[in-house]
């Protein structure tokens, strides 16, 4: 089980809204940044889609808005892989701004041949180093749908 800190950045002043927080279009940008940073610790970002034609591509996001960030800031965000199998993996982000808790994104992802345009496997070496880091834990806040009707 792992928690990777990958990725920083400081909160840019054309991300504000008229309210002087961060607006919420904008809270996906780090959490794409660190996309990238956590494709790479796995070996299946930029170099691997140059090689091979393969990519992962997001089918699904889960945006929790939790506190607000305003400038100045500086946006640190933390991974977790939740799950994974052949061809998928579901991985969730913290955003941390000052020690706290401002937001979180859960995410889908299929492992894509552009080259062939369907889905495929992911090798063997990238499935393995998936299922080592996995939580063993879920947090609550995980797996959640939106509804008005209490469950």
């Amino acid at each position: 089980m792992t928690h990777f800190k990958l990725h920083a950045e400081p909160l840019q002043d054309n991300w504000l809204d008229a309210y002087g927080h961060l607006n919420e279009a904008y809270y996906l940008v780090p959490f794409t940044n660190t996309t990238w940073k956590l494709q790479d610790e796995f070996k299946i970002g930029v170099d691997y889609f140059e090689d091979t034609g393969c990519a992962l591509y997001t089918v699904e996001t889960h945006l929790r808005y939790l506190d607000d960030v305003r400038s100045p800031a500086m946006i640190k965000v933390e991974s977790i892989i939740l799950g994974s199998d052949t061809k998928k993996i579901w991985f969730a982000h913290k955003m941390i701004v000052d020690g706290k808790l401002c937001a979180t994104g859960e995410f889908m992802v299929l492992h894509y041949s552009t080259r062939d345009s369907r889905t495929i496997e992911m090798p063997e070496l990238v499935q393995t180093a998936l299922k080592q880091a996995e939580v063993t834990e879920k947090p609550d806040w995980v797996g959640r749908q939106i509804g008005l009707k209490k469950r």
